[in-house]
This record gives structure tokens, C-alpha cells and sequence, in this order.
């Protein structure tokens, strides 16, 4: 699909993002600022990116390092959603260990084509699904912990090792960090058409060809996040990304 580049599109943009901080100013879901600075960061952000990536596409090594920054900027997110940037270095093996290994695996069996046109974006959609993952599941994990802190010495008196007794509290929350996932491969086709089937339909691909393409996308997906989720949780139960009651 191409988007017209011209007057039109600015008036859109910037009538879309008006109506959307009014809502949630005038409904009460929060101040309109937010709204305005996303929006802001997102047409800056996506310009600068824009022209980066036409350099970036033309060397395997610029691909490297630009997936590197994006891993990067994945852990810098997740940390502060968790609690400081002091987790950085343990989130990494949450969010690396759950994508890059799918993205190897898809490169490697010659699914995805070893080309930085196709690399860079599949590796930008796994890293996405990870720190999300990881986000939603510590945050989770972290809550039914601090928040159910009695029940979490009881096990304790009742002799269970700390890592079990954290287990036992933050696992079937935190695990519901892939609902999102599992409801989109579930619903696929029947409630909505992802974005990777409608590029590849727009690009010029075979029904067929797109369905096959957004399977990888949704299973890899699904893989990614489960490592993400089960990682974060035993970070969370051996005590590095919190204590109880954000002691520590």
C-alpha cells in the first residue's frame, strides 16, 4: 500500500491525533498530553527512521548493529517499566534470549530470506513481541508478589525454598502476559487480518503466500513471548528484578 505523501496526509495525521487526545481529555481517561507527545515522538521517530534505513538496508552489517540498537532500546523499555535501569543487563536474557533465537532459526532454515530487507522487519516484529511480554509479565509477576507478601512468608514457615515460594504467587499471573498473543493466533482470520497478511496481499503475494507469512509471524510470535514470560519469572523468583514489597 502507498501512502500519499502530499498536504493531505499531514491534515489527516493531525486531525486523527486531535480528536484522539480530545476524547481522552473531554471522556476523562486521562490528560490529552500524552496523546500529543506520542504522536509528536512517533512522526519524528518514524522520519529519522525512515532515512536511516535507507542506508541501513544496503549492508548486512548496519542490519546487525541497527537490530542490536533495537534489542537495546527493548531492554531500556522493559527496565523502566520494571522498576529502573539497574535490570537491564538481566532483562536482556528475557528479550535477546526469546527473539534472536527464533530469528536465527527462521534465517538459518531458509524461511525468511538471509537479506536485510526482510531480516531487519521480522527481527523488529519478534524483539516488539518480547519486550512487551517481558513488560506485562514483570509488571504482573512484581504486583502478585508485593501484594500477596503474607501469603509468601507463610510458605516460607512452611519451608519452601524462596524461588518456589515466588513461583508458587507470581507464575499463573505473569503467564497471562501471552493472552494477547494466544487471542490473536486463535482469532486470526475470523476477527481481524494482521498487518503482515494485508502488506504481503498489497505487496502483490498469493493469498496463499501472505497465510503462509503471517503463520510464521503469529507462531514466532508465540514462541518468543513463552520464553520471554518464563524467563521473566524465574528472574523474578531468584530476586533480580524486585524483592517484596520493592525492598532492596
Amino acid at each position: 500500500m502507498r501512502v500519499d505523501l502530499g498536504p493531505s496526509l499531514a491534515v489527516v495525521l493531525l486531525l486523527l491525533t486531535v480528536a484522539a487526545a480530545a476524547v481522552v481529555r473531554l471522556g476523562g481517561l486521562g490528560p490529552a498530553r500524552p496523546v500529543l507527545t506520542a504522536a509528536a515522538r512517533a512522526v519524528l521517530q518514524l522520519t529519522l527512521i525512515s532515512l536511516v534505513l535507507l542506508a541501513v538496508l544496503r549492508s548486512a552489517g548496519w542490519t546487525a548493529l541497527f537490530i542490536t540498537v533495537m534489542c537495546a532500546v527493548a531492554v531500556l523499555t522493559a527496565a523502566r517499566r520494571l522498576g529502573g535501569l539497574r535490570h537491564s543487563g538481566w532483562l536482556t536474557l528475557a528479550i535477546a534470549g526469546g527473539a534472536l533465537p527464533v530469528l536465527l532459526l527462521l534465517v538459518f532454515s531458509g524461511i525468511v530470506p538471509p537479506q536485510p530487507i526482510a531480516v531487519l522487519p521480522t527481527a523488529g516484529i519478534l524483539i516488539g513481541g518480547a519486550m512487551t511480554a517481558t513488560s506485562q509479565a514483570g509488571r504482573r509477576g512484581l504486583h502478585e508478589w508485593h501484594t500477596r507478601h503474607g501469603e509468601y512468608e507463610a510458605a516460607l514457615a512452611l519451608g519452601l525454598p524462596p524461588r518456589e515460594a515466588v513461583l508458587e504467587l507470581c507464575r499463573p499471573t505473569a503467564g497471562q502476559a501471552l493472552l494477547p498473543a494466544l487471542d490473536q493466533t486463535r482469532t486470526v482470520g475470523l476477527v481481524t487480518l494482521p498487518g503482515a497478511f494485508v502488506g504481503m496481499l498489497l505487496g502483490g503475494a498469493t493469498p496463499l503466500e501472505a497465510g503462509a507469512t503471517q503463520l510464521v509471524v503469529l507462531i514466532g510470535l508465540l514462541a518468543v513471548e513463552a520464553v520471554a514470560v518464563l524467563v521473566t519469572v524465574e528472574l523474578i523468583a531468584r530476586g533480580r528484578l524486585g524483592t517484596p514489597r520493592g525492598e532492596g
